[in-house]
């Protein structure tokens, strides 16, 4: 099943799911409304063209609707921070400057200041394989779409632009086994030292790392299983990998700017161990490793 790799960092991310507009929340990994929305953007579909269907079920004839059927395997390289921001729209103007109110006035006296709560993850990093199962080709279009995007691209919020290092891989033959391949961007874990009362040399470092992974389907019965040789799975893995955790409300059915409605899907999450010599740390450390991972060198050859 081919498909593509995308890297999710930056300073900021948000990614809502029960927001309203004095309270903007976010959870914990990015969600399938945020990632359609920001393919769907990276083709130019427009907001009044953002259907996948109608009350009566039946689908329009625009480009959204396909993107529905796109599949969507996170792997949590850094959970972040979470951050909460404080807004305040229209205190201190004049009367006939205040906040409009739908009903084509102002507020009044007293009521002109609207207060508001964001929430954001700060300096996440999470590594997306996105697939499409059920449509040939797809994941290629879109990566073609997200490689020169028709408008600008976000993660979660227009305040959020994606970094640098976005499309990683465009044809990838397996990316949700990739993940297991692609270097960790967070540090390696350092030697586990005794406490005081507790004389001796360092302990070796950690071989492994455990890393989190979400999903919108169940993972693959071997996803686990199949690790490298020497990697150790945690004991739940299999049973969490297969089974539903919780409930998202992040289906998109439609986004138009005064029609948004989600529908509820399961959520999939499972824990497993990498390698550590997968965590390549931060910065040019991270850059270098990233590099050798897409441009493997190649063995020289004899000379005639």
């Amino acid at each position: 099943m081919s498909g593509f790799l995308l890297q999710l960092g930056g300073p900021l991310q948000s990614w809502g799911e029960h927001s309203d507009f004095t309270d903007r929340d976010t959870v914990s990994h990015p969600t399938r409304s945020g990632l359609i929305g920001m393919i769907a953007s990276a083709f130019g579909i427009s907001r009044d063209q953002a259907v996948a269907d109608w009350e009566d079920g039946s689908a329009p004839p625009t480009g959204f609707g396909r993107l529905t059927r796109l599949r969507f395997t996170i792997r949590c390289d850094r959970p972040g921070t979470r951050l909460r921001d404080f807004h305040t729209v229209g205190g201190g103007y004049p009367a006939h400057r205040t906040v409009p109110t739908a009903k084509g006035g102002r507020r009044g006296a007293g009521m002109t200041t609207i207060v508001s709560h964001r929430g954001y993850l700060s300096d996440a990093v999470f590594t997306v394989a996105v697939t499409a199962p059920n449509a040939a080709d797809l994941a290629a279009e879109c990566a073609q779409a997200l490689a020169a995007p028709r408008w600008p691209l976000h993660m979660g919020r227009r305040s959020c632009p994606p970094g640098a290092l976005f499309l990683l891989r465009a044809d990838v033959p397996d990316p949700v086994r990739e993940l297991r391949a692609v270097p960790l961007a967070r540090s390696r874990p350092g030697p586990v030292r005794p406490g005081d009362d507790e004389p001796g040399e360092p302990v070796e470092s950690p071989a492994t790392v455990t890393v989190r992974f979400t999903a919108d389907t169940p993972f693959p019965p071997d996803f686990v299983n199949g690790l490298p040789a020497g990697v150790v799975a945690d004991s739940p893995a299999p049973t969490s990998g297969r089974s539903s955790v919780s409930t998202l409300n992040d289906e998109p059915v439609r986004l138009m700017s005064r029609d948004r409605v989600y529908r509820s899907r399961p959520a999939y999450a499972t824990s497993c161990r990498l390698p550590a010599d997968l965590c390549a740390g931060h910065g040019l450390a991270y850059l270098d490793a990233l590099d050798s991972y897409l441009h493997p060198s190649q063995p020289e050859r004899n000379a005639p």
